[in-house]
Order: structure tokens, then sequence, then C-alpha cells
């Protein structure tokens, strides 16, 4: 059965938190007066919008270079082309850069020049998804704040490559190549406010070693992990949003207080191997577990509360906040227990 969902705006806040800035709070930064000391050519291949003239449009133009970037640039779009090389020689001018979309070209590690990325002082987005990389490519900006790999061949990550990436609040590897052993305990050294780390679509049979621990969403979906270390999440204290779906985990390979977190409001453990709900801390509000094996619910056995106190607690602001709760594609039948109700009582979705 389900109910209508109301989404959290406690959830929508966190999500939102990791967009360190938008495209138009960079773009006030400049001060149109200061667009006249600029001179305003545009190369032949690109678009140059009269109303955005800090911006340059190259995607989908079927380009097999980098065509010279003025110096007035501060978002560089070249997306959806043919480019295999980055070198140094277009971005000679290009002293102002904040945002490179490089997605879907045809660029290898080989091909992008030594010391070119880092040479771009204030970078703030690179954007090199869809390409044919094999390796994170170094060195970086150390101004960064977002670093987009998704589906490259990513399947080593160099020593010290984020050792100076302070700056970096989202990191996205997922579906890549990567493996355990590419995740070494100092992999991710010197992101101390990465925000967000998606890992998903990879080939971790493994929790990763040593989130940074500042990290407050964690996406692990569509890998092979089996176990989670006892106390894994005491590392990472503020993390809020938890995605393991897709993955093998059993009730075996979850510690009797493994997810009883108070930090995580969005735990998703879909599509695994589980027969029973395990323990969860009365502060999450989402919980995602359908898919599983799980034949019953008790909810006096998976109340984070006494269900005979759940009522005098929520007269004191203390009752379980779980809101939404879904459970189909397992060997459940309806109706809900009413147990389940009496202890979640802010519970406003139940799919079955």
């Amino acid at each position: 059965m389900t109910l209508k969902v109301c989404t959290s705006l406690l959830l929508l806040f966190l999500v939102n938190s990791v967009w360190t800035r938008t495209v138009r709070q960079v773009y006030d930064e400049m001060d149109p007066e200061h667009w006249s000391h600029y001179s305003f050519e545009c190369p032949q291949e690109c678009f140059c919008p009269p109303s955005f003239p800090n911006a340059l449009y190259c995607d989908n133009k079927g380009l097999k270079e980098i065509p010279a970037i003025p110096a007035r640039i501060w978002y560089l779009y070249l997306q959806n082309n043919l480019i295999e090389t980055v070198t140094e020689k277009p971005f000679v001018n290009a002293t102002h850069l904040r945002w490179i979309n490089l997605n879907k070209n045809k660029i290898t590690n080989s091909g992008i020049e030594s010391g070119v990325l880092s040479k771009l002082k204030r970078l703030l987005y690179l954007f090199l998804e869809d390409n044919e990389l094999e390796e994170v490519p170094a060195p970086l900006p150390v101004s960064l704040e977002q670093l987009r790999l998704a589906r490259n061949k990513i399947s080593r990550i160099p020593e010290g490559v984020f050792s100076n990436l302070e700056n970096l609040t989202m990191l996205d590897l997922h579906q890549n190549s990567l493996l355990d052993s590419a995740l070494q305990s100092d992999t991710f050294q010197g992101l101390n406010n990465l925000m967000q780390l998606n890992i998903a679509k990879n080939s971790l049979k493994k929790m990763p070693l040593s989130i940074p621990a500042n990290t407050l969403q964690l996406f692990l979906d569509n890998n092979s992990i089996e176990v989670i270390p006892e106390n894994y999440f005491s590392t990472i204290p503020k993390v809020t949003f938890l995605r393991l779906n897709y993955n093998k985990l059993s009730d075996d390979g979850i510690p009797p207080n493994g997810f009883n977190v108070s930090s995580i409001l969005d735990l998703q453990l879909s599509h695994n191997q589980l027969t029973k709900i395990p323990p969860i801390n009365a502060q999450l509000e989402h919980l995602h577990l359908d898919h599983n094996r799980i034949k019953s619910v008790n909810g006096t056995q998976i109340c984070p509360v006494s269900i005979a106190l759940a009522e005098d607690y929520g007269l004191y602001g203390n009752t379980p906040r779980l809101r939404y709760l879904r459970l189909d594609g397992n060997e459940i039948q309806p109706p809900i227990p009413l147990d389940i109700m009496t202890c979640f009582r802010l519970l406003q979705a139940v799919v079955i």
C-alpha cells in the first residue's frame, strides 16, 4: 500500500548543500564594467552569446582539438566533440576560467599535457565524464571544488593526487573500473572539505578505506560489497545519505548496530540479500529495503525505541522520525503490522 509522500525540507537542504556555488553566483562575481577591458573575439567554431560574454559554447561541433580560448572566458563548454588532447596552448590567455566541460570526448591520460590542468589557478568545476581516462589525471588545480570523472575506464588513482585539493566538495568516480586495491588508506587524504563521494558502479568488494571525515553523501551502489566493518561509520560522523543498493549484503555481513547511526537520514539498501530489517536509528527518515529476501516485518523488533513508550515519546518530540519505508519486491504480504504504525508515528509512505 502507498500513502502520499512529502519530501523532507531538511533532506532537500542537505542535498543542495553539496553545490557550493551556482553558475549565477560565480557569474555575478564579475562586474559587467570589467568586460569592456577584454576584446570580444570569438573562435570561428564556437558561439559567444552577447548576453553572457564570459561564456564560450563549443559543444557539439565535431571538434578534434580545443580552439584558442579568449581571456574574458569563465565558462567553457566543449562537451560532445571528438577532442583527444588537452594541451597548454589554447589556455595561454584563459586565466579566468572557472568551469570547463569536456564530457563525451575521446580524451586519454596520455593526451593531457603535463601540468596543463594545474595551471588553471581559478578553476572550480572540471567535467571529464564519458572519456577514455584510465587513471585520475594529475596534477589538478588546488582551487577545484567539483571533479566529475564518471563513465571512464579509471582503474588507478595516483598516489597523492588529491592531497592538495582542500577545496574539493564533490568527487564523482562512478561507473569506472576501480577495484579494492585502487583505494588505499591514504587515497582520499587531503580532501578535508569533501561532502559528496560517488564510487557507484565499480568493482568493489569491500567498503572503501579512510573516507574523508566531512563526507555527507556516500554512494556505493552497484558494487559487490558483502560486509560492513564494525564501527565503520564512526570515522565519518556526518554521513547523512548512504546508498548501498545493488550489492551483496546479507544479514551476516552487517554488524548488530552497523546502521544504527544518528547522522544517517537516508539509507538505501535495495537489491541486496537481506532477510530481515537491520537495526536503525531513531533519526532515520528514509529507508529503502525493496527487492531483498525479507519475509516478515516485526515492528517491535525494528522500532528504535520501546513500542510501549512510543506514544509517550511522541508527546516530547522524541518519536522515531522515519517518514518513508520501502519494502516492495520482498516476500511480505499486506496489511502493514499495527506496531509499525505505532512506532513510526511520522510515517507518511509505505511501499509494500
